[in-house]
């Protein structure tokens, strides 16, 4: 009754929800700072009858402040149930499913079977692929995790620039690192595909590519409003690009996908960005204080440029940090990928959740 390509899936497999009181939780890059009173007000004020009703179909009242906010059309922006989810359309609405599950070679006219990414990047894309039967193309990045120049990856026998889809995680997680959007413009002027630009992170960096998704008809820009702006819970997220691609999108997405308390939710972050950018200013000092500190104690810590950071562990395996941590009730998250098993990926919380990190820390190491 199941089908097969069904019964050989690998989930994507989510950061642990703590089920233990009382754990410092630095494990999903969640935003440690609750959303702005004005958001809250908002929220209490329409959990009234309404919730009979089904929410507006567009999320046109956000999209259309979305619009604003970027200098651009509702034309240019689709709402989604989190970003993921229109990750997930991106898949549905610009790759072909391949029966075989194969590369295509780069030299035919369009790869329409492939959904390429970086490697090590975000673990949802190969199961975004797996799930609609694509090609999967993954290319690693350079030993620092940068991104390979265009001259490199023609070189290369792996990249494809007619691949389908290409998803580029902008700064990359979980390194943390982030791209120049001059590199990324050169990326996307190369690919023939579509190209989603995720910007997931973007705010605690220092540059973004917005402007990319308004410039070209195949490029995708994704933004949500959980990682920056405490909405994990309302799963709200959106694209920006040429209408077209929105169009396509459009025609595919659930009737209602952004529940009706997210729109308002999200809206209301709208008016008050004030608020958010004064908390990206102290979830960066603690990124950088938290960076420091870790180093000191023999951690190799790499740049980083979202909420997290990636740290090499010292003196112990990686597996016995994870337990050690956690018996002084901090969870902070692991890769298998070999490029970064040796590192634990840590949210930056608040300042005192930061600074119980780094005590632990310190008594593990003595």
């Amino acid at each position: 009754m199941i089908r097969p390509l069904v019964r050989g899936l690998h989930a994507y497999v989510p950061g642990e929800q703590p089920k233990i009181k009382g754990l410092v939780k630095l494990n999903t890059n969640e935003n440690p700072y609750p959303p702005s009173p004005k958001v809250l007000a908002a929220v209490k004020k329409a959990t009234d009858a309404r919730l009979r009703l089904y929410p507006n179909p567009t999320a046109q009242a956000l999209r259309e402040k979305l619009a604003t906010l970027h200098d651009c059309s509702p034309e240019n922006i689709i709402a989604g149930n989190g970003s993921d989810e229109l990750l997930a359309l991106a898949v549905r609405g610009f790759v072909e499913p391949s029966p075989k599950s194969k590369v295509q070679s780069p030299k035919s006219a369009l790869a329409k079977t492939t959904v390429q990414f970086f490697t090590p990047s975000y673990s949802l894309y190969p199961v975004l692929a797996d799930i609609h039967g694509a090609a999967k193309n993954a290319v690693p990045l350079k030993a620092d995790f940068g991104l390979p120049g265009i001259a490199g990856l023609k070189r290369g026998k792996k990249w494809n620039f007619n691949a389908a889809l290409t998803f580029v995680t902008t700064p990359n997680a979980p390194s943390g690192r982030g791209y120049r959007t001059a590199e990324l413009e050169k990326l996307c002027r190369a690919q023939n595909g579509v190209v989603v630009l995720d910007e997931a992170y973007v705010d605690f960096a220092g540059e973004n590519a917005l402007k990319l998704g308004l410039k070209f008809p195949h490029v995708l820009v994704a933004r949500t409003f959980s990682k920056a702006y405490s909405l994990c819970f309302q799963r709200v997220g959106y694209f920006v690009g040429h209408p077209e691609l929105i169009a396509a999108l459009d025609k595919i997405r659930d009737s209602y996908n952004v529940n009706g308390l997210g729109q308002i939710a999200a809206a209301a972050t709208l008016d008050d960005l004030k608020y958010y950018r004064a908390n990206f200013k102290k979830i960066i000092a603690a990124r950088e204080w938290l960076s420091r500190e870790l180093t000191k104690l023999g951690f190799r810590v790499l740049p980083s440029q979202t909420n997290f950071i990636l740290a090499k562990v010292p003196l112990f395996p990686v597996n016995e940090w994870l337990q050690k941590l956690r018996e002084r009730k901090i969870l902070v998250r692991w890769f298998s990928a070999p490029e970064v098993s040796d590192f634990l990926r840590i949210t930056v919380g608040t300042p005192a959740e930061a600074a119980a990190l780094v005590a632990a820390a310190r008594k593990i190491l003595t």
